[in-house]
């Protein structure tokens, strides 16, 4: 995998950067793995913004993701390598001997043809998952379950990859990619290797009209907004914030640790620098 630069015919496009998508094999989706995706642009269930500058975008549908790997002591063989628009990671369309397809996140250096399982049956090779009491300490791992049976919830972005450090007789440690050290039930799954689409940070969308294809609107600075709209609006001309300290449009503090989770706190072994 790499990145595609363009010749500099437009200002745009002389910084524009993206993924080659050379490892892509179909761009249609199966059909019975997909669901409508209607747009929220940053709205909960009242209808109310809870995440500002969404909006707009093109359309797209929900690829569901096999995020639990429970076809244990089934083996399945990638059929095709997908692009997932609600992802930073490639997908995998995986049809299994049984007769039954799923979607799995890419692992790198996967390809087309090539086998994956998953139990404690399966061979320790990268796309495989198995339980972390299964998989040798020191290895790269990605898709990691918290809770036996809920499914992969850390380790699922492009590129990203956690290392299993140690095992005891109920918890693992893992080190994830933020640099924070956990404890992990041994008996939780994980997969055996790193996510794919390494490049994906090298890439640059160059334009604002590519930020806008993806959903995302502009964003304005706190300094040029009115006194009614933020803490740092109003003034003339280039005022200060005229606080000891930045703050949001709430009147908090900024740069300040949120993460308030007293009851998982006893599974963080050693935090990230900037958590």
């Amino acid at each position: 995998m790499s990145t595609k630069s363009y010749k500099p015919t437009t200002a745009s496009l002389r910084s524009r950067q993206i993924n080659d998508y050379s490892v892509i094999t179909t761009s249609e989706p199966n059909k019975r793995l997909v669901k409508p995706c209607p747009q929220q642009s940053g709205r909960n269930n009242t209808g109310r913004i809870t995440v500002r500058r969404r909006g707009g975008g093109n359309k797209s549908k929900y690829r569901m993701i096999d995020f639990l790997r429970s076809k244990d002591g089934i083996v399945g063989i990638i059929k095709s390598i997908e692009y997932d628009p609600n992802r930073s990671a490639y997908i995998s369309l995986v049809d299994y001997v049984d007769g039954e397809k799923r979607y799995i996140i890419t692992p790198n250096k996967a390809f087309v043809g090539m086998e994956i399982a998953s139990g404690s049956g399966a061979e320790v090779k990268v796309g495989n998952t198995l339980l972390i009491k299964d998989i040798p300490a020191g290895s790269l791992i990605h898709n990691i379950e918290l809770k036996v049976g809920r499914g992969a919830q850390l380790v699922r972005a492009a590129g990203a990859s956690a290392v299993l450090q140690g095992k005891g007789v109920k918890y693992a440690t893992v080190k994830l990619p933020s640099g924070e050290v956990r404890l992990v039930n041994v008996n939780c799954r994980a997969t055996l290797g790193v996510v794919s689409n390494s490049e994906k940070r090298n890439t640059s969308l160059g334009k604002a009209g590519a930020t806008r294809w993806i959903g995302r609107r502009p964003k304005v600075r706190g300094s040029v907004m009115n006194a009614c709209d933020h803490p740092h609006g109003g003034g003339e001309g280039k005022a200060p914030i005229g606080r000891s300290s930045p703050r949001t449009p709430w009147g908090k503090k900024v740069f300040k640790k949120t993460r308030n989770s007293k009851r998982t706190d006893k599974f963080i072994v050693r935090k990230s620098g900037g958590a």
